[in-house]
């Protein structure tokens, strides 16, 4: 059964699932839909453009460029961390991109995988995270497809162009999964990733 987390709330991934290796982070968000006001609906502006990217830390930094897996590096160059590809709409149900992490093979170096969220072009756009709902981020046994645990954000982040949604680290030999749900006001990716250089 799955397990609904809390924000702040850890979870060990190793502790009941034994031989767990592969792990697929799938994120997911609705855009808020427009008001109807009378007869007419609110102007509705350009599709909202969420980037999920994975960053892999080494004693919390990132030691190198190509440490971030997103959009435009799909895959680490250890083949243990892969996006899956972009989303630019949010459309449909379930998962609106996933990033697929190996645990079993990710170098000993690496310590933690923050997963964030990103408004592409979210400034110019003036787009914010208060106008997406539904959001959430899951973690699914790629052995067995059972989701092992779910955060659902359920707090008002208008005004956030960006999230960090959670973090997968290694402690005690064993890998957890943190619920972060913070939103920022980074305009983009690579303030994101700054804030663990």
């Amino acid at each position: 059964m799955s397990i609904s987390l809390q924000k702040g709330q850890k979870v060990s991934l190793s502790k009941d699932n034994a031989g767990l290796s592969k792990v697929v982070v799938g994120l997911g968000w609705d855009e808020v839909q427009p008001v109807k006001t009378g007869f007419f609906f609110a102007k509705k502006g350009q599709p909202i453009d969420c980037d999920a990217s994975a960053l892999l830390l080494q004693n919390g930094k990132i030691r190198d460029k190509g440490d971030i897996v997103y959009f435009a590096n799909l895959r680490h160059s250890s083949g243990t961390v892969q996006h899956m590809g972009d989303n630019l709409t949010g459309a449909g149900d379930g998962d609106d991109e996933q990033i697929v992490v190996d645990l079993a093979r990710i170098p000993q170096q690496y310590d933690k995988i923050v997963i964030v969220v990103n408004i592409y072009q979210a400034i110019k756009r003036n787009q914010h995270f208060g106008m997406i709902r539904n959001a959430f981020i899951r973690l699914v046994d790629a052995r067995t497809n059972r989701e092992m645990c779910r955060y659902n954000l359920t707090e008002d982040y208008s005004g956030m162009t960006a999230m960090i949604f959670g973090e997968i680290y290694r402690h005690n030999g064993e890998w957890k999964f943190n619920a972060i749900g913070q939103g920022t006001k980074d305009p983009g990716l690579g303030e994101l990733a700054g804030r663990y250089m």
